[in-house]
């Protein structure tokens, strides 16, 4: 488990405790510069978390030599990073159903004016979301674009990658810009297609 910062959703003291107690399930052996730096933490804040977990009676400190030691989780540290991270689990599901009900809040304009073949620009992580929320609501995807000629060609969930510039054959009622961080760059690129060819162009 990795602990992302970002601008609106950044890591609680519980998500760093169980970042620490599920790094240390999988290996005992991990010294706090390793986790510090697995963990993208300070050696100053794992030493905090690591005493406090001590102090909770979840991690037990094992002497390896005179310098170091190993960090095991007792029973009740196991017990514990269960339930926190079928709570953390939780709460992910729920993050992830908001965002795709936001995309078909989006894109129902579309439906509700019988447009339903799109091309998706962005073949990116965010993407996956997309291909997700419209998954059985009536909407075709004709073709999957991206800019990164090394991914041309590749399968990304199901479909093959192509060049931006087939837009200048494909059939499609609009485009929607899957590619979250870079918006409105894609659809100035996007824009002159959608002039020539009469489609539409979706972006978050």
């Amino acid at each position: 488990m990795l602990i992302s910062e970002g601008t609106y959703l950044k890591p609680s003291k519980q998500t760093r405790m169980l970042a620490i107690l599920d790094s240390l399930t999988h290996d005992c052996g991990l010294s706090q510069f390793e986790l510090g730096k697995r963990l993208k933490l300070s050696g100053a804040m794992v030493n905090q978390y690591l005493k406090q977990l001590q102090t909770d009676g979840y991690v037990e400190f094992e002497p390896v030599n005179g310098k170091s030691y190993r960090y095991k989780l007792t029973p009740e540290g196991e017990a514990v990073r269960r339930r926190m991270f079928s709570d953390y689990s939780s709460e992910t599901v729920r993050l992830y159903t908001t965002i795709k009900n936001f995309v078909l809040d989006k894109l129902r304009p579309l439906l509700e004016s019988g447009k339903r073949r799109l091309a998706l620009f962005g073949a990116a992580e965010t993407c996956e979301v997309v291909l997700a929320a419209i998954r059985s609501s009536g909407f075709q995807v004709v073709v999957l674009l991206d800019n990164d000629a090394r991914k041309h060609g590749a399968i990304h969930h199901g479909h093959v990658v192509s060049p931006p510039h087939v837009l200048e054959e494909v059939d499609c009622d609009a485009v929607v810009i899957t590619s979250f961080g870079k918006q409105d760059e894609i659809f100035r690129q996007v824009e002159p297609f959608a002039t020539r060819r009469g489609f539409e162009i979706v972006r978050f």
